[in-house]
Parts: C-alpha cells; structure tokens; sequence
C-alpha cells in the first residue's frame, strides 16, 4: 500500500437491541439495589438512634433495685425489663463508650421513662434515691409562685428554702442545671412543672429542679415543639402568657378566650391592664386590686409598662400553656370577672364599662 493511500475503516458493527436491553436492565438493577441498600441503611440507623433515646415521654416514676454485685450488663438487663430503657445493649454501648459503669450502686431507685442515658448514669453514680414509698408526696398545685413551691418543699423535709430559691432563681444558680430547652437567666418561674412527686429528704436542690425541669419537657416543651416551631413562637413568651391565663382563667373555658385578647391587645400594642400582675409586683395577695395598687413601679405591671412583662408571674399548668400556644381567634380586647368566676368578654371600651357595671351589681346581689 503506498504512503498517500487511506486505510478503510473497519466497519463498527450495531449493537444488537438485546444486548442494549441487557445493559439497561443492568443498570436499574443496579440503582434499585443502591437505593434498597441505603434504604435498609437509613433504616437501621434510625432504629438504632431510637435505641438510645427514651422510652417514653411520660414522667411516671418507676421503682428499680440494683441487687449487690451487679455488673454493668445485669444492671442494664435490669433497666430493659423494668420498662425504664429501650435497649439493654444500647446502654451498655454507652456506658463502655463513656467509661462509665465501675462507680454504679446497688439499691433502691426511682427512675423515670423519659431519662436519657446521661440522667440514668448520673442517678447510677449518686447512688440509690430511696424506696418510693419512703419519700414524701409533694404535690404543686397549678399557678403557684417559686416563693410557694419553696415553701411545700421546706415543709416536707425536701430542701430548704434558702437553698431552693438561691438555685432557682438566681442566674448563678440557673448556670448549674441542665434541660431539653433554653432556660431564662435570672428566675426559673414559670419552668417548675406544677404535679405531684416523690422527691427524697435533704435532696439537693439542682436535683429536685432538674426533675421539675425534666418533666415540663415531657409534658409541654416536647410534645407541642412542632407547633410552636410552626408558629414561630418564642418559648419564654408562652410561658410567660400561660402564667397570666393561670392566674386570670377560673373557669377552664375561659383560658384560650383570655389567650386571645391578650393576643390581640399585644397586637394593637394596647397594655395588657391584667390584675395579676400587679399582685405579683406588689409580692403578696389581695382580694381586691385597690386604684393605688396599679401604680406601683415594677416591669411585671401591666397597668405601667407596655407589652409583656419580662416572664412569668406564676408556673402554669399545661392547659394554660397550651392555650397561650392557641389562642382563640376573637374580637375581644376587655374582660372582667364575675362572681362565679366566668368573664364576661367586651369588644369595645363602652361595651366593657357596661359589662363592669353588671358584674357591681351581681356582686352587690341586685341581679
């Protein structure tokens, strides 16, 4: 073949229909089987967190007995079967990963289905609590003060209440505690969950907050998370609104509908005028609200300053929360207390004043 001569090209022969078939069919094989793989990953992963995470979301306390001589692995058997852990395996895990497990005690312990593994651990280091039925009953009855669950703990040989409120509401007392949401910095009112516990004598005041603290979170603060996340609602601002409806609402209707005008008179910029607080600012209780009341100077009174005060004035229980978190959507903007602890609601000031005089003359028994 000479120099200036091309060569012919060796004819490309087509890829037959079959074999382009097969290599496609190979091809979604092969994503279908990433895809199930990550699947099936993703999947164990996720049950692999919940693992590790707590039971339930319900505070009730669980009686648990660490017999002596108990290794990590029983002790976490024990934890599984008495319904206070998911997984016996995942704490081990934790505790192997944490170096924890060698300072357990053996004993009687109350525990509770929403701790995390840190808070179990931590309980496991101090050492038993206490049977159940040993400790005294603390009941804190919805809409009570720091000041009045300070004294119920006193009372009951829990914790005195120097040291209590040197803890809760004091910022260098607030520093030293841990929860699931952001605390205020200088008074825990409003965050002390108010129900009925079994608190140990001469507990240590961290501990018997934490435990306050712990079940706010599972009773409010994370089942109803979503929603306020939705509304971009600010957590201190519900609390703060739920302890004003505590202490106004007598009748449980009540509660959303005074929710609502405190909405929409924090809407109009309009001072919320609310008694309650002025109580809270003068430190003590009153039957009546005298007119020299509303002046005294604090920022929790309502009637002096604009928009909320700076948190709450009370420690509301969950359907005053929740009705801060909802509010009823309606045209009132005034209400006043009946003696039967009803409001009458008031679109405009006229129509306020009228309902005033009805209520001085139910009270004075003319109607």
């Amino acid at each position: 073949m000479s120099e200036q001569e091309e060569a012919t090209p060796t004819p490309t022969r087509p890829e037959s229909p079959m074999r382009r078939e097969m290599k496609t069919l190979s091809k979604r094989r092969f994503r279908t089987a990433i895809a199930v793989t990550i699947a099936v990953l993703f999947f164990l992963g996720w049950r692999g967190y919940l693992l590790f995470m707590p039971i339930s979301k319900r505070h009730d306390p669980v009686k648990v007995e660490i017999p002596e001589g108990a290794t990590p692995r029983s002790i976490s058997e024990v934890l599984e079967q008495d319904g206070v852990i998911r997984s016996g395996v995942a704490f081990q895990i934790y505790t192997r990963w944490k170096g924890q497990g060698a300072r357990f005690h053996a004993g009687k312990y109350v525990l509770y289905p929403d701790m995390r593994f840190k808070q179990i651990v931590n309980a496991l280091n101090v050492g038993p609590n206490g049977a159940y039925d040993d400790r005294p009953r603390v009941t804190i009855p919805e809409g009570y003060t720091l000041v009045q669950i300070a004294d119920i703990l006193e009372s009951k040989g829990v914790v005195s209440k120097e040291k209590f409120l040197k803890t809760a509401a004091t910022s260098d007392g607030i520093r030293q505690l841990h929860a699931s949401f952001p605390l205020p910095e200088d008074t825990l009112e409003g965050y002390l969950y108010p129900d009925t516990y079994f608190f140990r004598r001469e507990e240590p005041p961290v501990k018997v907050i934490e435990e306050m603290l712990m079940n706010f979170s599972a009773k409010f603060y994370r089942p109803y998370l979503q929603e306020m996340e939705k509304r971009k609602a600010n957590l201190h601002d519900i609390v703060t609104i739920g302890s004003l409806i505590e202490k106004e609402a007598k009748a449980p209707q009540d509660r959303a509908r005074i929710a609502g005008v405190i909405t929409n008179r924090l809407d109009k910029k309009q001072k919320l005028e609310i008694d309650a607080t002025v109580l809270y600012a003068l430190g003590k209780h009153k039957d009546r609200v005298l007119f020299a009341d509303l002046k005294v100077k604090s920022p929790y009174n309502t009637y002096q300053i604009a928009g909320l005060p700076p948190g709450a004035i009370a420690n509301p229980g969950l359907n005053s929360l929740i009705a801060a978190l909802l509010p009823e959507e309606n045209p009132y903007y005034y209400y006043v207390a009946r003696p039967d602890g009803t409001h009458i609601f008031s679109r405009t000031l006229a129509e306020h004043e009228s309902a005033k005089k009805q209520v001085r003359k139910e009270r004075s028994g003319k109607i």
